[in-house]
């Protein structure tokens, strides 16, 4: 059964949280058959008492009778069936067309893997390399400036999540345990086993690359097969149903199930689908900037004398400011220990993003602050669908513009933000981001609104944590890419509301926000597949 809320102390041993177990109970040590660790948080309220919470599975002698007797103990439940289950399953020699997958981000890889389990074979399209030659390009812009626009930190196998903090948590709903799903099969490939029960699970960007190629081995021995650098250029839509697709090299793939995982930079793929009358709406996201600190500002702020504990690692936090002109802003993919990189993929602008090893242990913290925007906000009341990404493109470009036109961002001091004034040389920060920073005056690259935002949020945050508006922490311009300006809607079966037989995914079609929730919304739409493949409606 699953005993929830167990407190322990921060230093407390294994025989003490046996013992911790066994008093909750009320039993004797031999009544204890087992345990394992379902979750394991912390709480840092009071830095100098920090405590870890536990959730555990336990198995018991006399189980129905600890039951009993425990039985209005809300702490105590039965423990769940998290097993995966398929929903459908191909038959053998089932005829093509095979589905196919648009995109090898964490959506399209499991929709990829979940179908080639089922037996399906699914066809995986990726415009970018694979994962190893992707990491050599994407390094090629951060040491050289040199932009591959189909190979970089948006494009190619493992998705923008590959260069990141790689987060394994999300807030969606899950009843059905497919994040469970998920987390079990980062394991299989390689990951780390406690991304299965500590409550802030990462794996970080080397680590991923390893995670990434062994799914791909997975995918490959069940029968599926995955195309790098093949580009979709158009898809064959007659009569509102997707018929196949073409490929930028001219090769045609009949297909009546396919599967878009584009991720949310995929601008000319959303161009194409636009042209070819998808149902699209545009969607609030937001934009502003990355700020740095020193990580060990953020340990001290958040644990006190118990910062640089290793079993607590670097700290993180999550702030958020409704502000007086009506908006909020608020951090987003906050980096322990990590740093700031560049993440375009496309020549003449500047996008920032931010990306952590596994081991969380660079001098900065860093996380992106960004304030809400809506088609409301576009120029001229622009209500086209795309008119998103053409604002994105726009302050993008001033950002390139600010960093000097060479692919540097635009930075500058908080001291300096707050005080309206350029900045003109660094203090006790110094930037992460490569292939550099010019020193400026961020307001040329972000709307007003946007920047008094910021200007309100900045000192609100400080109030929470001591420190967070320093006069030299650094702010890096600009972040653009938290989600996708856009929403591919779908039905209720997961489909185009007018093109059948397309399943718009991910968070490029606008359901998800980061690899967890994009890798379960991949396996609920290969689901939607697979049932429709074997229903005779296919």
């Amino acid at each position: 059964m699953r005993l929830t809320e167990l407190k322990l102390p921060l230093d407390h041993t294994e025989a003490e949280l046996r013992a911790a177990i066994l008093r909750r109970l009320g039993i004797a040590a031999d009544e204890l058959l087992g345990y394992s660790i379902f979750r394991r948080s912390h709480d840092a309220r009071k830095p100098a008492a920090i405590v870890f919470i536990y959730t555990l599975d336990v198995e018991l002698r006399h189980e129905e009778a600890v039951r009993a007797r425990l039985k209005d103990d809300r702490q105590i439940a039965p423990t769940p069936d998290t097993t995966y289950r398929f929903v459908a399953q191909a038959a053998p020699g089932t005829p093509a067309p095979r589905p196919v997958v648009i995109g090898t981000g964490p959506c399209g890889l499991f929709a990829g893997l979940i179908l080639a389990q089922a037996g399906f074979r699914p066809i995986i399209l990726e415009r970018g390399k694979s994962v190893r030659e992707r990491t050599r390009d994407t390094w090629g812009l951060w040491r050289k400036g040199q932009l591959d626009p189909e190979s970089n930190v948006q494009f190619g196998e493992g998705g923008a999540g590959t260069f990141s903090d790689g987060k394994l948590y999300s807030q969606i709903k899950d009843p059905a345990y497919r994040g469970r799903k998920v987390l079990t099969e980062f394991v299989k490939a390689g990951a780390p086993a406690e991304i299965l029960y500590v409550s802030k699970p990462h794996i970080g960007t080397f680590r991923l690359v390893t995670v990434v190629e062994n799914m791909r081995a997975e995918i490959e021995s069940l029968g599926g097969e995955i195309r790098f650098q093949s580009r979709v250029e158009d898809i064959d839509i007659a009569q509102g149903q997707v018929r196949g697709l073409r490929l930028a090299g001219g090769e045609y793939l009949a297909a009546g199930h396919i599967v878009l995982a584009v991720g949310h930079s995929a601008r000319d793929t959303f161009e194409m689908l636009h042209r070819r009358g998808v149902h699209i709406e545009a969607k609030a996201f937001s934009i502003g900037v990355r700020i740095e600190h020193p990580q060990s500002l953020i340990d001290r702020a958040r644990f006190g004398r118990n910062a640089g504990n290793p079993l607590l690692g670097a700290a993180d936090y999550k702030l958020v400011h409704h502000c007086g002109n009506g908006r909020s802003a608020y951090s987003f993919c906050m980096c322990p220990g990590g740093t700031v990189v560049a993440a375009t993929s496309e020549a003449g602008r500047v996008v920032t993003n931010g990306m952590s090893q596994y081991s969380r242990n660079e001098r900065n913290a860093n996380s992106a602050i960004v304030v809400g925007v809506t088609p409301a906000d576009y120029p001229d009341g622009a209500v086209d669908a795309l008119a998103g990404i053409a604002f994105q493109r726009h302050w993008e470009g001033l950002a390139f513009e600010a960093g000097g036109s060479n692919y540097s961002a635009p930075v500058q001091l908080v001291g300096d933000f707050l005080a309206g004034r350029p900045s003109t040389a660094f203090g006790a920060v110094l930037p992460s981001y490569t292939p550099g920073v010019h020193l400026t005056d961020l307001t040329q690259c972000l709307p007003d609104y946007v920047v008094a935002a910021l200007r309100e949020s900045l000192p609100a945050f400080a109030r929470e944590i001591a420190g967070f508006a320093m006069n030299d922490a650094l702010l890096t311009g600009v972040e653009t890419r938290t989600s996708s300006p856009l929403r591919i809607t779908r039905n209720e079966e997961f489909q185009s509301l007018n093109t059948r037989g397309l399943y718009p995914a991910g968070e490029g079609a606008g359901y998800a926000g980061g690899i967890l929730s994009a890798a379960v919304d991949g396996i609920r739409v290969a689901e939607a597949v697979a049932l429709r493949m074997t229903s005779g409606n296919s």
